[in-house]
């Protein structure tokens, strides 16, 4: 085990001039690298981009209500995954004394980056969130007595076969608890931990679907580029290997609706010089949502370069597609926009979020479309023919509601950790 840990750890050496110049992971690199020293604090929460640090925030809130007094760092691999992190940071920070949240990139995993970053942050316990194992990390924890708790866990089968590739390893320094999503998934973790350590949790992502109250117009921060009912289409989240079909369903919704007013979110920001490339060459009317001022012309692609407006957009619109799911990626969360209201349409591999269930399906809430053009057909539908919000919502809220508490389940087992002294 030391010898593959030492050849994991050259091939991290071999690869830092290659991530001093990556586009995306040279951000921050003086806190990937602990040029920038990590704080101390309590406990470690890990979430690997923007999905999982909406589901650290989500944990942080419920860890609140469990633990009186504490300090907790939450890292990231994303610009987007700090963002959110931020956010939840100036929340919790803004509340009652005693408890605080830092948030940094997080360091690379060679295993004696990892081992310096634990000596800096010193906690009483590390949270992994979903799906990340990393070696460095686990073995760093392992030799300093840190338990590593895995909360949502999941465990594809593709990834489960590599793993068992190192069955040994991962037995011997895999996480303390692992807390899975569904029983098929704590089946596979199982196999990899030993089952003494699995239990199966409500998943947090439906902690995260809080439909509360409509978000009015006047209160819309999008209201000053959207004008009221405008025949607006959102396509979120979508991933590069999926570009060229979303090109037909555009092509297609706007031959069949001219005026119609596009949202199109790309689930990576660096993509928006690719998309402007794209629709040039189509010939479709685009901007950037940075550079507006007014409201969109009919007709009008809007590609959006901010962070954090994808929810106010929802709001906004009459028909969305969530990307991710048109190409063998697993799809993306189609929940945010039932949280607006809104009955998105998703393409035909959406297996990321068999954990939802097929009832949303069952009900016509969520509908898969298996061609582009079939997305495009039914997205303009949806703008001939808008659902009223509220009956979708009241619809949402009846699934949902008796699947959620997994944040609290989580900061329950957590907390154990924290009251130590």
């Amino acid at each position: 085990m030391s010898i593959a840990r030492a050849i994991y750890g050259l091939g991290w050496t071999m690869a830092m001039p290659l991530l001093r110049r990556h586009k995306r992971l040279s951000q921050g690199y003086e806190q990937r690298t602990l040029q920038e020293p990590l704080p101390e604090a309590g406990l470690w929460i890990q979430a690997a981009s923007g999905g999982e640090a909406y589901l650290a925030a989500e944990l942080l809130r419920a860890l609140a209500d469990e633990v009186p007094r504490f300090t907790a760092l939450a890292t990231t691999n994303t610009a987007q995954g700090l963002t959110i992190l931020e956010q939840a940071a100036a929340e919790l920070n803004g509340g009652e004394q005693g408890r605080r949240l830092y948030t940094a990139f997080c360091p690379f995993d060679k295993p004696g980056t990892m081992a310096q970053a634990l000596f800096q942050v010193r906690p009483k316990a590390v949270v992994l969130l979903e799906s990340e194992l990393w070696p460095g990390l686990l073995t760093s924890c392992r030799k300093r007595g840190v338990p590593v708790v895995l909360v949502n866990g999941r465990m594809r089968p593709r990834s489960l076969a590599g793993y068992l590739a190192a069955q040994g390893f991962m037995r011997a320094m895999g996480p303390r608890e692992a807390l899975a999503i569904s029983k098929t998934d704590a089946m596979r973790l199982g196999l990899l931990f030993g089952r003494e350590r699995v239990s199966v949790m409500p998943n947090m992502k439906f902690d995260r679907v809080r439909l509360g109250q409509e978000l009015p117009y006047a209160r819309n921060p999008l209201a000053t580029i959207l004008r009221a009912g405008a025949p607006f289409v959102v396509l979120g989240s979508v991933r590069t290997e999926e570009e060229p079909l979303v090109e037909r369903v555009i092509a297609g919704l706007l031959r069949a609706r001219p005026g119609t007013i596009v949202g199109l979110f790309p689930r990576h920001m660096e993509r928006i010089t690719t998309w402007q490339e794209r629709l040039t060459r189509m010939r479709i009317r685009w901007t950037t949502r940075g550079s507006m001022s007014g409201p969109a012309s009919p007709g009008t692609v809007i590609l959006w370069d901010a962070f954090g407006e994808l929810d106010a957009a929802y709001h906004l619109a009459r028909a969305a597609f969530v990307g991710g799911s048109l190409v063998p990626l697993g799809g993306q969360n189609f929940l945010e926009p039932l949280a607006a209201g809104v009955a998105p349409v998703i393409g035909p591999h959406w297996d990321n979020f068999a954990w939802v269930g097929t009832g949303l399906m069952d009900q016509g809430l969520v509908r898969v479309a298996r061609t582009p053009e079939d997305v495009a057909g039914i997205l303009v539908a949806d703008l001939n023919k808008p659902r009223p919000r509220d009956l979708l919502r009241a619809q949402v809220e009846e699934y949902v509601s008796t699947r959620r508490g997994g944040a609290k389940f989580a900061a329950a087992r957590i907390a154990k950790y924290l009251n130590t002294d």
